[in-house]
């Protein structure tokens, strides 16, 4: 009886498949395993068939972005297939200088079109506290452009806006992680001194650099030829651009990672690219 494969699923939040070995700093079910990718991956040289991440990569620095992939590289067997999602920046950019050219005609609806772009392009950059602007355009009700902006975050989207509408104030507003912080800080008095003696400005300071080191905010972008390059250097070779639906991966509409049973695309901002493990072809 052939061995069976094993597919990899790195930061896969509350998206993943029982079939697969499932990973995330925050696990979201009992099949998911708790791990923090920063300090690697938790398995054997070799041992993977497929390593799968969507919305990972970009939540790295640029600078820690080779030794991520080359973690994915070494798990990998000869021949296995890596599947990488990130947000298109390609897309976005053209997204950008259409609905530029149409707010500048005078079209009312491309304004909010522009808005929310460049929302797209810079919040999950620059923001300092959890949401960033993002959360606060999803706030309006209604949206002044829903069609659009359901077009661009899908069903994660409309799920997040469902919940922003039913129970606003359960949301989060700032980095958890800072409220813990503070709370240890209090404990005892030489922390309470420390407290005391921080002024505004570095109590600020320490909140954005909790919340910017939390992995909330996007470190970097990536479009078709960067990506491919990137993998490249990593040491994979046949890189190929993929739609949501599509993949080399054997069965892969049974998983449904990327869409809904229905085929509906989860996150129509990502796009797709695979690249192979050099060695003997494994995969059909």
């Amino acid at each position: 009886m052939p061995e069976a494969k094993k597919y990899l699923n790195l930061g896969c939040g509350s998206r993943y498949h029982p079939d697969w070995i499932n990973i995330d700093i925050t696990p979201h079910g009992p099949e998911v395993i708790k791990n923090d990718l920063s300090c690697g991956i938790p398995l054997s040289e070799a041992s993977c068939d497929v390593v799968y991440h969507a919305a990972v990569l970009e939540h790295l620095r640029r600078s820690d972005a080779m030794a991520f992939l080359a973690e994915c590289y070494r798990v990998l067997k000869p021949g296995g297939i890596i599947r990488v999602g990130v947000p298109d920046l390609e897309k976005i950019c053209r997204l950008y200088l259409s609905s530029l050219t149409a707010a500048l005609s005078g079209e009312k609806t491309a304004a909010h079109d522009y808005d929310w772009i460049m929302l797209e392009l810079f919040d999950q950059i620059v923001r300092e506290q959890s949401g960033g602007g993002m959360l606060g355009y999803l706030r309006q009700n209604p949206l002044p452009n829903e069609t659009f902006v359901y077009e661009r975050i899908g069903e994660e989207g409309r799920e997040l806006v469902k919940a922003l509408r039913s129970s606003p104030c359960c949301l989060p507003q700032s980095s958890s992680s800072l409220s813990a912080f503070i709370r240890k800080l209090r404990n005892g008095f030489r922390e309470r001194i420390l407290w005391w003696l921080l002024g505004a400005q570095e109590k600020r300071a320490l909140e954005i650099g909790r919340f910017r080191l939390a992995g909330e905010a996007h470190q970097w972008m990536y479009d078709r030829y960067s990506l491919a390059r990137l993998l490249n250097l990593a040491g994979f070779i046949d890189q190929q651009a993929h739609d949501a639906a599509t993949s080399r991966i054997p069965n892969w509409s049974n998983f449904h990672l990327d869409t809904l049973p229905d085929g509906q695309v989860i996150k129509p901002d990502l796009f797709f690219m695979e690249a192979i493990k050099p060695g003997e072809q494994i995969h059909d």
